[in-house]
């Protein structure tokens, strides 16, 4: 695996890169660099207002029915999973933040375009689904690309911390974006929404052109010097990154972790904890407070691991995630009453938390950065996929035994999978 490029700590002259999450406590404690915390800035701008916009659109698609809303949350998700490992490849052979600095352009005119639109013609479903489209296909480009910048502006031992703190503010725009959504929403509609989703735009798009990965150098100045016309087709360098990722023992790991957290844990908050709340009779609040422990969860150790740094081991440290989780989704699954439940998701959101700041690092940290939007856009595609696939056949089992069951065994199934990560002699070694 490639080595990451490090930083000058003030204590002394440059060492030797250090793998993510076994930095000196000096280095881990460093403040992180400016241009890094500046562009995080900028991007949970970005996320605050797509959180808003989303909830937006949920809400004008949900006037023409269920059956309408879920075409216009297919809309998004279709064309993102189809498109991903593409958008990887374009980042990785153009430049993450040219892409980005695209992506967010596009994105500034559709949404200005569609306040213009939902101004004058109302919400009818054809506009709905036209901007779900147009979000779910800019998102294939831009989520690749903006999953690698971390590594482009962080030297290596400060990596963990970075990822934290971006888990931290991701989980921040999460819980605050749909309060904020409503608020825009009652007061200017759908249009309302989308014109402060383009302010966000505007932000980012100034902040991008302020910031610049490693002084200017991004990842194509990585690549081997060829002859014009040597690069082979966009598609064959998606294949090569796949062909990577399943090569190397640590990356291969870090795949099967991915999906099975996206799996058995995204499931538990979204789909399940509603559905346990109607069995025992809980009401919405409730369920909204199961939510928002598991949120809790999430940013208290998120905000930890920026603030001290992760474990020295961050194999192990995502494999305990994924155990603590299991506790919590297991106590979910058979709490008497709403303290149980909400106790449950504190619990599960603080193993998700651990694991997603422990395995980030080491993705990041092990891929050559001339293969970094690809493998982001691999990380993308597995947790998609997985995510559809269980929650379908999560749905069917709740409604064929009830919601405990299929709650318990996404408990057993999260913890099966923190106990074969063990095993894995690449990740403890990590």
């Amino acid at each position: 695996m490639a080595t990451t490029t490090t930083e000058t700590t003030p204590a002394g002259p440059p060492g030797p890169p250090s793998p993510p999450g076994t930095a000196a406590a000096p280095a881990r404690r460093a403040a992180l660099p400016g241009p890094y915390l500046l562009w995080l800035a900028g991007a949970q701008a970005g996320l605050l207002g797509d959180a808003a916009l989303y909830f937006a659109l949920g809400w004008a698609a949900s006037a023409h029915g269920g059956g309408a809303a879920g075409l216009v949350l297919t809309a998004i998700t279709v064309p993102r999973t189809v498109l991903v490992l593409l958008g990887g490849a374009v980042a990785d052979r153009f430049g993450a933040r040219r892409v980005m600095l695209a992506g967010d352009a596009v994105m500034l005119g559709a949404t200005l375009a569609l306040a213009a639109a939902a101004s004058g013609w109302g919400t009818p479903m054809r506009l709905l689904v036209v901007a779900a489209v147009v979000i779910g296909t800019v998102d294939a480009f831009y989520l690749p690309a903006s999953g690698s910048m971390p590594r482009r502006l962080v030297g290596a031992g400060q990596l963990s911390r970075a990822l934290a703190l971006r888990q931290a503010g991701g989980q921040v725009a999460a819980l605050l974006g749909a309060p904020l959504g409503g608020v825009l929403v009652a007061l200017g509609g759908l249009s309302g929404a989308a014109l402060a989703d383009a302010v966000s735009f505007g932000v980012v798009l100034l902040v991008l052109l302020r910031v610049r990965p490693q002084e200017g150098r991004d990842e194509r100045d990585e690549r081997e010097p060829g002859q014009p016309g040597d690069s082979p087709g966009l598609l064959r360098e998606a294949a090569d990154g796949v062909r990577l990722a399943l090569a190397d023992p640590l990356l291969r790991a870090a795949l099967l972790l991915t999906g099975a957290a996206a799996g058995a844990l995204l499931p538990v908050v979204s789909l399940l904890t509603p559905l346990l709340a109607r069995t025992h009779g809980w009401g919405a609040g409730a369920t909204g407070l199961v939510a928002g422990g598991q949120g809790a969860g999430v940013l208290v150790v998120a905000g930890l691991i920026a603030w001290r740094g992760a474990l020295r081991r961050a194999g192990v440290g995502a494999a305990a995630g994924l155990c603590t989780a299991s506790a919590g989704i297991a106590l979910l699954a058979w709490a008497p009453g709403v303290p149980a439940a909400v106790a449950g998701g504190v619990v599960a959101g603080a193993g998700s938390g651990l694991f997603a700041c422990h395995l980030g690092p080491l993705v990041l940290g092990g891929v050559p950065i001339g293969h970094l939007s690809r493998m982001q856009a691999l990380l993308t595609l597995v947790q998609s996929g997985a995510l559809v696939l269980s929650t379908g056949l999560l749905g069917v089992l709740a409604d064929a035994a009830g919601a405990r069951w299929p709650t318990a065994l996404c408990a057993l199934a999260t913890g099966t999978a923190g106990l074969v990560a063990l095993t894995s002699a690449a990740l403890r070694r990590a």
